[in-house]
């Protein structure tokens, strides 16, 4: 294990509960440190490399949409550069495809259902079949990501990525047909997704990379597509250790009620739990490279301890396969000292306030879309505030053209009556990305009792 990123787990909360209380929250940040010298990896500016000392093996997937309405706005040619542009950013030695998605998939390079090492020539093949691409069909997604499954099959110790542009709904095969292709891939490969203009389904995408552990983004300017696809395949290059998961044990007393993922993005993993042992459950995280995601945790305590009384809530490792790359502990204790049990950590408190802000954002534009204008008034108008609060100057700025702001500490807002279709995806596929605390701040929150309301 002497190639992989070093890691380390530490934990930020209030130890302190009050007497009777069971309710313990934890930000745990992971933090991973390249083992690799400055300077290697793909070249600035170009095509990939042939220095590949100490990299996980890794294998990509181009999925490129050429359904009919991918021929209007320029889209199929933004496409075209955006693959190129990947293709010539791989690093040497790494096997990957380029696949053209319509009613069914196709391959566009190599011939044949397999993966080809990239190098000069294959690169330069590869540019050339892409130029080839031409938009017709409709979109089936799940069956192009099984073909995506099946061209990975046999890479097991590699970094599996897969980079999905679609511009459209999949309209070409049932919801069912495409929740059977993710169970059929989930944990196989991870995805990266981007929809662009304005005619795809969040809520789809969102689906489709949640369950192969990826993110997705809106491109409304299909000018963008190439600088998007040039970073997206730099980042799966730069990945270290394909698959890392995080192993939680709580006591017998204690369950766990939430593990979710806060940056660089919310996702709730509770629900991939796998039971691994006695009082223990793994959470996959997918492949790392030199990076920094934080978690938070949610443990309750069946019975409360007696004042005094300290145990460990939860006990965290990291790890690849059996071995432990870090771990690290969250810590209860019972306390009468009301200046200690109500003191919230200031990473717990951040972290709550951006779920608080996602769910939010997303219920009051569902609210909206159904015509509910009371409900999406005051969950946008709850979004403002939180937005603010967690410095999310992004989120607030994308607000500010769904909603009219009168008074942004009560989060007083007036729905915009003309809002653009891009506006209101972005702001809905951008819900869920966060903002990290400044860093080293170890502030805490404090709740004063008996401020408000004096009599």
């Amino acid at each position: 294990m002497s190639d992989v990123p070093e890691f380390t787990v530490r934990v930020d909360q209030n130890a302190y509960l009050p007497a009777g209380g069971r309710e313990m929250h934890a930000i745990v940040t992971v933090e991973a440190r390249s083992s690799r010298a400055e300077g290697t990896g793909a070249r600035a500016g170009g095509t990939g490399t042939g220095d590949d000392r100490g990299r996980a093996p890794a294998a990509e997937v181009i999925l490129i949409d050429t359904s009919g309405s991918m021929s209007y706005r320029g889209k199929m040619a933004a496409a075209k550069r955006a693959a190129r542009a990947a293709v010539n950013v791989l690093r040497d030695g790494v096997h990957f495809a380029v696949v053209a998605g319509a009613n069914r998939p196709r391959m566009i390079y190599p011939q044949g259902e397999r993966l080809v090492a990239a190098d000069e020539t294959s690169r330069r093949n590869a540019v050339q079949a892409v130029q080839r691409l031409e938009a017709a069909g409709g979109t089936a997604i799940g069956s192009w990501l099984l073909l995506a499954d099946r061209l990975f099959t046999g890479y097991d110790d590699a970094v599996k990525h897969a980079i999905l542009l679609t511009d459209g709904k999949n309209q070409h095969e049932t919801a069912g047909e495409l929740d059977a292709a993710l169970r059929a891939c989930s944990g196989h490969f991870l995805c990266d997704a981007r929809g662009v203009g304005t005619d795809w389904d969040v809520a789809e995408l969102r689906k489709i990379t949640s369950a192969l552990l990826g993110g997705f983004l809106d491109v409304p300017d299909p000018a963008d597509l190439e600088a998007d696809f040039l970073a997206m395949t730099r980042t799966a290059m730069s990945k270290e250790i394909a698959d890392v998961s995080l192993r939680v044990w709580t006591p017998k007393q204690a369950r766990l009620r939430f593990v979710k993922q806060m940056v660089p993005a919310v996702e709730d993993l509770t629900g991939r739990r796998v039971e691994s042992g006695t009082q223990t459950g793994d959470y996959p995280l997918g492949a790392w490279g030199d990076e920094t995601r934080e978690y938070h945790l949610c443990v309750e305590v069946e019975e409360p301890g007696d004042v005094g009384r300290q145990m460990r809530a939860a006990w965290v490792k990291l790890l690849a396969g059996d071995d432990v790359l870090a771990s690290g502990n969250v810590l209860a204790e019972w306390t009468d000292d009301e200046a200690r049990s109500t003191r919230i950590s200031g990473r717990v408190a951040h972290h709550t306030g951006q779920s608080e802000l996602a769910d939010a954002i997303q219920q009051g534009l569902e609210a909206r879309r159904a015509g509910d204008e009371d409900t999406a008034t005051a969950r946008l108008g709850r979004a403002v505030v939180l937005a603010r609060e967690v410095g999310n100057e992004q989120i607030s700025d994308l607000l500010d053209r769904v909603v009219d702001v009168v008074d942004p500490a009560s989060g007083t807002v007036r729905l915009k009556r003309e809002v653009s279709k891009a506006d209101e995806m972005s702001l809905d596929t951008r819900s869920v990305r966060t903002v990290r605390t400044r860093h080293g701040e170890e502030h805490e929150a404090h709740e004063e009792r008996g401020e408000r309301g004096g009599g």
